[in-house]
């Protein structure tokens, strides 16, 4: 029930989709008692399309009544209703909610107290004749913390002072409000109203560090820095910084010197003032003052400071304690050159005398490098500073060395670089890499140690091109060099010409070897040509036995007793003019004329005084073939030759075997022709010196020859 507009709003949830068009419609009847019985029906309410929910008006109403609502569902397929409520409007009343404001504490007869919040709210003007009965939360404006429910707050008094929160903290506040103790529904939640809580005075320790420099005989210059430690959690917060100064011997006002809201203060004191006084404050007062006591660089200093960088991000100081321990340290850093000298810088205190060590995190910058001062703080003095240098994180150096061409081949490229030299800060390199790409998008790569500063490129190809690149490679990761472009050379004219005669020769000298190996080899030359010698150039020609051993035969025709012994056998000569004399017809003892012209009688012991013609020269035919057989009835001797000096491949007259004696076989194509009985007997034979190839000639079966 809205008592805004007078009006009943019923809401229902429609149920699962039907996926059929569907009609709502909100009935209702008015009733008494428990709702059993209906007394006047209600106009139907029929809500927008969409909506699920749908109002009463309140002239269809009837306050402190009971009435029956209910809702029906309606598609192609049916109706349905839902389960009907028994109410009285005024039993579900919903009021508006409150309006939060501020109250101002200083309007209050005793002053706020520190973290306390003061808010007022009035309720909704229709509902102010009504009990109410309110709730307020709240919730802190950073952190992200939930929601705080304060207990019902009584509606007579329209202000609040909440207490207990952390001073100078923004809040954030809420309140609604129902019928009490009628039955009702609450109202929604107010707009919010954000509050800050009353602060409080700075509870803080201030610690401080100064340099100082001597500006002329009567004044000192002082760069004071101080640093606040709250000590409580619900410290005020700190508006600023007041420095002063008193003249010695409190004679006058103190001097301000410094009102500043950051953390240094630089000021001009006269020879010989020892101290200053710094406070912080708020809108709630000021802290506790700081007496700041300019101490002596006196006492031992400590030793073995060192420094290593944990991360990117953090430094870790160490050192030895000196003796006496002092009562704490004083650590100060910042970018080391080539910054200016002025650049701002970060300290802070240790207060543990026995501390070795502390780790610094705050304004640190990766790749930098920073300068750190220890100073040790004695009862009443400070021991003398000490400092050094260090990078948080090394970096690797900018880009890699310059990558050279010194020479250059046709199959080999000289390439070399200037290590750079090592530089503060910077991570050394540990090795190189060399890549080289073909015009064929061929990469390769080889991996040298730090110390090279050249290489050979090998098995290039000539007249091609390449691009080549330096790749440095540190802790601190790695980077490249400027790319570098090459070009083999091409071979030369001298080159060709000089590749293209070694080729020859060896292909001529290939060639003579093979042509040695095949006409010297027999298995090679048999299959093509025989090898049959020729005896009229052999050596046969010039050779003669060592004994020439004369046979005394007689031809079984020649009886006479008066006529000499034949002791050789002729030897048949073709007759050419100046090579050979011949004897008188008389000698030749009547032979058929066709043999008498080759028929030559010699005395076996007389040396032949003719010139022996020359194998090689002579057109003679110095071999034949004698045939017959003294045993043969009839004349024997029949002489066969042939006019060609080349060797006798075939014919009536085959080459004689190692054992066979042709002059007494008859030739294998004729028979033998008997000679007249009276040629034979007058035959006289010359000498067997004269024709080589019968020199030595052994006649075997002389049985039938008599003396022959």
């Amino acid at each position: 029930m809205n008592l805004t507009t007078n009006s009943l709003t019923c809401q229902w949830d429609p149920g699962p989709d039907t996926h059929l068009p569907t009609n709502f419609t909100l009935k209702s009847f008015k009733s008494r008692g428990d709702c059993q019985t209906q007394e006047d029906s209600i106009l139907d309410c029929v809500p927008e399309n969409g909506q699920s929910y749908c109002s009463i008006p309140r002239k269809h109403l009837l306050l402190y009544q009971n009435m029956v609502i209910w809702v029906q569902a309606e598609n192609a397929l049916g109706t349905r209703q839902s389960t009907q409520l028994c109410l009285d409007p005024m039993d579900v009343v919903k009021l508006e909610p409150p309006t939060l404001w501020t109250l101002d504490p200083s309007s209050q007869a005793s002053p706020p107290h520190p973290g306390c919040l003061w808010l007022g709210w009035e309720p909704w003007k229709p509902s102010v004749f009504m009990n109410q009965e309110c709730e307020l939360r709240h919730q802190p404006q950073r952190g992200g913390a939930s929601w705080v429910q304060v207990a019902p707050l009584p509606s007579s008094a329209y202000q609040y002072e909440l207490c207990g929160f952390p001073p100078a903290t923004v809040y954030t506040l809420q309140m609604r409000c129902i019928r009490s103790p009628l039955p009702g529904h609450w109202s929604s939640w107010s707009p919010s109203l954000e509050l800050r809580t009353t602060e409080q005075a700075p509870v803080i320790r201030l610690d401080t560090w100064w340099r100082q420099r001597q500006l002329d005989s009567r004044t000192v210059g002082i760069q004071l820095f101080w640093k606040p430690t709250p000590l409580e959690e619900g410290s005020g917060q700190i508006q600023g910084y007041l420095l002063s100064w008193r003249p010695p011997g409190g004679l006058g006002p103190a001097v301000p010197l410094c009102n500043t809201t950051e953390l240094s203060c630089t000021f001009n004191l006269p020879t010989g003032a020892q101290e200053v006084t710094l406070m912080a404050y708020n809108t709630a007062g000021t802290s506790h003052p700081t007496p700041v006591v300019f101490l002596e660089n006196e006492g031992p200093p400590l030793t073995g400071l060192h420094v290593r960088a944990p991360d990117a991000h953090s430094l870790w100081v160490g050192w030895k304690p000196p003796s006496p321990r002092p009562q704490g340290y004083v650590i100060e850093w910042g970018l080391g050159p080539p910054s200016p000298s002025n650049s701002s810088k970060t300290w802070r205190m240790e207060h543990n005398g026995s501390a070795t060590g502390t780790l610094l995190q705050e304004n640190i910058r990766p790749f930098q490098l920073y300068e750190i001062t220890v100073a040790p703080l004695y009862k009443g003095t400070v021991g003398p500073s000490q400092h050094t240098y260090a990078y948080s994180k090394e970096m690797g150096p900018p880009r890699a060395p310059e990558l050279l061409l010194k020479h250059i081949g046709k199959t080999w490229a000289q390439l070399e670089w200037v290590p750079r030299p090592p530089e503060l800060g910077k991570s050394p390199f540990t090795h190189y890499t060399i890549f080289w790409t073909n015009s064929q998008d061929q990469s390769f790569s080889t991996i040298l140690n730090a110390s090279s500063h050249g290489f050979v490129l090998h098995d290039l190809e000539p007249a091609s091109l390449y691009h080549v690149h330096l790749m440095a490679t540190s802790q601190a990761g790695a980077t490249n060099s400027t790319g570098l472009t090459l070009m083999t050379l091409t071979p030369g004219e001298l080159e060709l010409y000089i590749f293209l005669g070694l080729f020859g020769f060896l292909a001529l000298l290939l060639c003579l070897c093979g042509t040695t190996w095949f006409c010297c080899s027999h298995s090679r030359k048999n299959p093509l040509w025989p090898s049959i010698p020729d005896p009229a150039h052999s050596s046969l020609g010039s050779w003669m036995p060592s004994i020439m051993a004369e046979e005394t035969f007689q031809l079984p025709s020649l009886q006479d007793p008066g006529i000499p012994p034949i002791t050789n056998i002729t030897v048949l000569e073709e007759k050419k003019l100046g090579s050979w004399e011949y004897r008188d017809n008389s000698e030749t003892c009547g032979l058929p004329t066709l043999v008498q012209t080759y028929v030559l009688q010699r005395d076996p012991t007389v040396a032949s005084a003719q010139p022996q013609p020359q194998s090689g020269t002579s057109d003679q035919v110095l071999y034949g073939q004698v045939l017959g057989s003294p045993t043969s009835p009839g004349p024997g001797q029949h002489y066969i030759r042939c006019d060609s000096t080349q060797p006798l491949l075939g014919g009536l007259t085959p080459s004689p075997k190692s054992y066979e004696n042709l002059w007494f076989q008859a030739s294998p194509l004729e028979t033998s022709v008997p000679l007249p009985p009276s040629q034979e007997d007058d035959c006289v034979f010359g000498p067997l010196l004269d024709f080589p190839l019968l020199q030595g000639l052994r006649v075997h079966g002389m049985e039938g020859l008599g003396t022959f």
